[in-house]
């Protein structure tokens, strides 16, 4: 595809272009920004791009990604833990927690439901949080998943899940637009949106 730069150059290009957000323009920019940087520059991205992996943990009580056994936001005393956010994504997390407006706690799916993709509920981490709604000590659940197909198919499938349980269930308001995703909303819409959630 990058039969004019030498292989190295093209392989570094097309991993930079395989992120969220970035085309092949701006991964050429990236990776000449790096050829003109000191070579220390490019070391350090590699180590810390390998060290991501090695360090990282998903939080053995909300699946969200830290790099202890429990997360900062569980092992906070002050946080309310019987109101559990549900959230598609770690991402989402620091969304919400930027947005200072809620107190409780979170569960991570890493994902929704997309049977098209082979994505079911055991590629998720659904299983995970029913055994934590099993213990005892949740009073409301609150659904927020992607206003998207999947995320609504998502929402359905966890409240059925939750049913017997007999756990207030409620969803983000309508404040987010449909297609959008949770970690690009601003601070307001965020808040409005927690503020304004109903029933499920």
């Amino acid at each position: 595809m990058h039969s004019r730069f030498p292989i190295a150059i093209s392989r570094l290009i097309d991993a930079f272009a395989s992120l969220p957000g970035i085309g092949e323009k701006t991964a050429t920019r990236l990776v000449f920004h790096l050829i003109r940087s000191p070579q220390q520059a490019s070391v350090e991205l590699g180590e810390a791009a390998a060290e991501l992996r090695r360090e990282l943990k998903l939080c053995e009580k909300c699946r969200n990604v830290c790099d202890s056994a429990v997360c900062g936001v569980c092992n906070d005393s002050a946080r309310n833990t019987s109101q559990i956010l549900i959230v598609e994504e770690a991402l989402d997390v620091l969304a919400f927690e930027k947005a200072n407006g809620y107190k409780g706690v979170y569960h991570v799916l890493h994902g929704v439901l997309n049977p098209l993709e082979g994505i079911g509920p055991e590629s998720l981490t659904i299983a995970h949080l029913i055994e934590r709604v099993k213990g005892g000590g949740v009073e409301e659940i609150i659904l927020a998943m992607n206003p998207s197909v999947e995320g609504e198919a998502t929402a359905m499938y966890l409240t059925k899940q939750l049913q017997p349980f007999n756990i207030k269930t409620t969803r983000l308001a309508r404040g987010l637009p449909t297609g959008s995703e949770l970690s690009y909303a601003d601070e307001v819409t965020l808040s409005a949106a927690l503020n304004g959630r109903r029933e499920y």
